[in-house]
């Protein structure tokens, strides 16, 4: 099994798709490391070694930024609209949509679910 950036990679598994499995890397981004890498894309992530491995690794340490320090820097970005105030941060702060979506009728996932109000009996 291959360990790159603290990530197991799934086994059997295409490396182009293995890749992905790690944050911050997606479909294109995991073909580009390969290619710098000297690797097929087809390759299952058995048959890596440990040589091959240590290429893709140095390709992702240079290059990309990945796992923690991404989900860091992302929060700090979020953090930071929330100290100053603008609008996106006092919708993340309350929870609600921040890139324009309708919130009558939808945004479930983030608002969580229904609350009933309790019906006025006559």
């Amino acid at each position: 099994m291959v360990r790159i950036a603290g990530v197991d990679l799934p086994r059997k598994k295409r490396m182009a798709i293995a890749l992905t499995y790690i944050y911050g890397i997606g479909r294109t981004s995991a073909k580009k490391i390969l290619e710098k890498a000297g690797l097929d894309e087809n390759t299952k992530s058995d048959d890596v070694d440990d040589a091959t491995a240590i290429k893709i690794r140095a390709v992702i340490d240079q290059e990309y930024k990945v796992e923690g320090d991404l989900r860091k820097d992302t929060i700090m970005n979020i953090k930071r609209l929330m100290d100053l105030g603008s609008y996106r941060g006092r919708r993340h702060r309350r929870g609600l949509p921040c890139r324009g979506q309708r919130t009558r009728t939808n945004s479930r996932t983030r608002k969580g679910p229904r609350r009933n109000l309790m019906k006025k009996k006559k």
